[in-house]
Order: structure tokens, then sequence, then C-alpha cells
């Protein structure tokens, strides 16, 4: 008999609620995605910026059974973004407030768990679910759904659907590092990133036709020039895990960066001049050899 979809509890993730009749206005025009075209049954994926163009937060946006926007952001540097958005707010009619401690971040994993929910791989097509909301991932469809819960009745309405429950974030991690998708400051470092060479643009996390954004001229002038020299790619390990930040090697020579990575397998920010190199283990970071993989969605 074939196991159910694994449902994983995200604790490093948090929920940011944004409420009031300013609430969209507000956010679409300062982040990366299109927030108006968030409703019932569209969520996004975006990203709030310096003004120079360099990262600072990522986060799912979803509209909540209430009508309010529900931010799924990073928990740990959740009051830092409230902080940095409130700078923006000034007469806006909106309210921020931490939901966190009530409300649960879950990824739903595999082709089976869409079908469970009746969701198409659509990215960031969204239904109702439960008390709260689920969405096919609006990064990479292949990544499985997302959903915000209520964490009272959580581990009931996931059963209840059909979820096997597991605390293992390892096998969420494992299935987006192998994808190369990102996951917040883990990935993306804060004032240096960008989004071009972070994939956000093949991602869905960027909206060309919305108009300005915070950090928009950076981001635009890498995207029609081409001036990005770096990229951030999965990459697979043998031999002992390094350190996140250790630094990538080929002979001798700068390669790239490691980011987050688990059980073998991880994601570099790579010199694209290396990734032509050819895909053979010949990277070295700490005592470990790495191998550098293109995403299959990746456009460069």
């Amino acid at each position: 008999m074939a196991q159910p979809p694994v449902a994983v509890p995200l604790p490093h993730r948090g929920v940011m609620d944004i409420s009031g009749e300013d609430a969209v206005s507000f956010l679409n025009g300062i982040t990366s995605n299109d927030v108006q075209r968030v409703n019932a049954e569209t969520a996004i994926w975006s990203a709030f910026l310096t003004p120079q163009g360099k990262f600072l937060h990522e986060f799912m946006v979803a509209q909540a059974p209430d009508g309010a926007l529900w931010l799924d952001c990073e928990a740990e540097r959740l009051e830092h973004l409230r902080k940095r958005l409130s700078l923006y707010k000034l007469r806006s009619r909106a309210t921020m407030t931490d939901r966190s401690e009530e409300l649960a971040v879950v990824a739903l994993l595999g082709e089976r768990a869409l079908g469970l929910l009746d969701l198409p791989a659509l990215e960031g097509f969204t239904r109702p679910f439960g008390e709260g909301v689920a969405f096919t991932d609006p990064r990479l469809g292949q990544l499985g759904a997302r959903a915000v819960l209520p964490r009272a009745t959580m581990e009931q309405t996931l059963r209840e659907a059909g979820f096997a429950v597991s605390d293992d974030v390892s096998a969420y991690d494992k299935l987006r590092l192998g994808l190369g998708v990102p996951d917040g400051s883990r990935d993306l470092e804060v004032e240096r990133a960008t989004l071009i060479e972070s994939g956000f643009d093949e991602l869905h996390g960027i909206d060309w036709d919305k108009g300005c954004f915070l950090g928009q001229e950076l981001t635009a002038r890498m995207k029609y020039r081409g001036l990005a020299k770096k990229r951030l790619v999965p990459v697979t390990i043998e031999g002992p895990m390094p350190e996140p930040g250790t630094a990538i090697r080929r002979g001798g020579k700068s390669a790239g960066t490691l980011r987050s990575a688990v059980d073998g397998v991880g994601l570099a920010l790579m010199r694209l001049d290396q990734l032509d190199e050819g895909q053979t283990p010949d990277l070295e970071a700490g005592e470990a050899q790495l191998t550098a993989h293109k995403p299959a969605w990746g456009n460069f």
C-alpha cells in the first residue's frame, strides 16, 4: 500500500497578518511581486529589498479567510520585517500583526499532496483548507503545496485530509535544495544577494508589469543588461558536510560559496563561468567534493 503524502510543519517560518483597507496597495508599492493578484484563488511569492536592490526578506502572500493578507515569512526575522515595512507605511491604513503563536506554516510534499487538496500543479493556485488556506507552492509546482493553519486544529485537519504528519524538516529541505529553490536568509545573504542571481525571475517572484517597487532599478538593470555574474544553483556533496558560507574552489581558484545544505545536497552561489566548466565533481568546499547542476527551470 502506498504511503500517504507527508505534511511537514515548518518551525522556521512564521505568519504576519496585514489587514486594513490599504493593506494590498501598501504592500504592493514596495515589494517585487503584484500583491493585487492575491485573492481567494491565488497566492504569490515576493521579496522586500533595500533601496539599492539587495535582499532583505522573502515571503509568500495568501489571502486569509477573513480577507486579510497572510505573509509566510522567516519566524526569527519577522519582527525585523515588520519594522522595516513600517518605515514605508506612512499614512496607509494597514495593521501588521505577528500571528505565529496561533498559526503554523506547513509544507505538503509531493504530487499526491496536490491531489488530496484538489490543487493543480499551477504555481500559487489556492483553496480554503480547514480554518486556513492551502496553495500550490508559488515558486515551483514540483515542491507540492503549502498551508497556513491554526495550530490548535492543524494535526486534525491534516490527518483528516489524508496526510501523515512528520517533524522531519529535512524531507522538505532535501526536496527544495535538489530543485534549486532558496528559502530565506539561509540561502540569500541579507543586504548582499540580488533577485536575479537568486532565481526570483524564473521562480515567479517578480512582476515586471506591476510598476515600481523598492530596489527595482538594480533588479531590472541586472535582468535586461545581463549583469548577473553568479547564480544560486543546486550542488551534490561528497564527503564531510561543509558549513554554510564555506568557500567553493576549483583548482585553487574561487568558484562560489555554499549556502544551506542537508544530507549531501545543497545550494551554492556559483560564478557563471565556473558552471560552464561542466558537471563533474571537481569543486572543493572544505574536505568535500561538489558537483554543481543548473536547475531545470534555470534560464541561464
